[in-house]
């Protein structure tokens, strides 16, 4: 028999309840699912970690990897695959959500040393931190349609398709680091 606690939103938690598997959310209101899991290593708790979110980008998905979580589902899961994962991981194994693990092994197989030139990782800098494209083109002294082009280039070798992939995926590669 397997017990389950569900971490949500709500309060669910029982006092003495061990449980070997428990449903942690990654967004809630006084903290979020990373330092929850974090936290539950710090203190030795045992039980395995099964993520269940709608956040699917790698931005969410490999902290909680790190952090400890034994596998990852969308919300959007039929019962029997949530069934199954929580089965798989109460006996330690990995599981992920098919749109998990082929958003992962997309980014993966990209690769992940190919260095952006230094023109392209200023306008990327430029894009996270809001600008434009006719404020990036103001602030490096280029025409706005060449910053389109330079944005082209990145997205090509980032493999998305928009601005905010774009920029999300530069900090998972680590072409941009946060500003502290």
């Amino acid at each position: 028999m397997i017990s389950l606690l569900i971490v949500d939103d709500h309060p669910v938690v029982r006092d003495g309840l061990r449980p070997d598997v428990i449903l942690m959310d990654l967004r809630m209101p006084r903290t979020d699912g990373v330092t929850a899991i974090e936290e539950l290593a710090k203190r030795g708790v045992t039980s395995r970690v099964l993520v269940l979110t709608t956040y699917d980008t790698g931005r969410d998905v490999l902290p909680a990897i790190q952090a400890g979580a034994t596998g990852y589902l969308l919300k959007d899961a039929p019962r029997e695959e949530l069934f199954r994962a929580v089965e798989a991981a109460a006996q330690g194994q990995t599981m992920l959500s098919p749109a998990v693990a082929t958003r992962l092994m997309g980014q993966m197989r990209q690769p992940a040393s190919e260095p952006l030139p230094q023109r392209e990782l200023e306008v990327l800098e430029l894009i996270s931190r809001g600008s434009t494209n006719r404020e990036a083109a103001k602030q490096l002294f280029i025409s706005e349609a060449t910053v389109k082009t330079h944005l082209l280039h990145v997205y090509a070798k980032l493999g998305v398709n928009d601005r905010a992939a774009a920029v999300a995926a530069a900090f998972t590669r680590g072409y941009l680091t946060p500003r502290t």
